[in-house]
């Protein structure tokens, strides 16, 4: 996993809706990225649903969030729309896990994430990371927001 201090590396995603998205897009502020393995898993599901209820205590916080993970736009569409999530999520669909991977948050055994959360400061450098010891873990959202107390 990458570590707090290091440059995020740079990325430009298709969001749900086949839009361009891109990590200098949140300069000058503060983002969250969650990644997770697939859309529509039961625990998935129940992470970003957890995510998208405090979204707003989040953003009050100066962050943004993205989840990341190796599904399609169009998969990610139909997933967003079931659970009703405002914030973007970014298909890092081909080169399958190239972004996951240069987070160190590829499991490339299985072909996808792991569930890790990664904050990155208003100057592109990683301040904090989080990797769940399994994809079966949710990482909480009151990590998040020690994260954001902390930095």
């Amino acid at each position: 996993m990458i570590a707090a201090g290091a440059r995020a590396p740079d990325f430009t995603l298709p969001d749900q809706d086949g839009s361009e998205v891109s990590l200098g897009d949140f300069s000058g502020s503060r983002l969250v990225i969650a990644f997770y393995p697939l859309d529509f898993s039961p625990v998935c599901t129940d992470q970003l649903s957890v995510y998208q209820e405090v979204l707003g205590e989040i953003e009050a916080q100066g962050a943004a969030l993205v989840g990341i993970s190796v599904d399609s736009v169009f998969c990610h569409a139909a997933f967003r729309q079931r659970l009703g999530l405002t914030f973007p999520l970014l298909a890092d669909f081909h080169p399958k896990g190239e972004v996951c991977d240069s987070y160190g948050a590829l499991i490339a055994e299985r072909g996808h994430a792991n569930r890790s959360l990664v904050l990155i400061g208003p100057e592109g450098e990683v301040e904090w990371v989080y990797e769940a010891p399994t994809p079966l873990e949710i990482p909480g959202a009151n990590l998040i927001f020690d994260a954001l107390a902390a930095a």
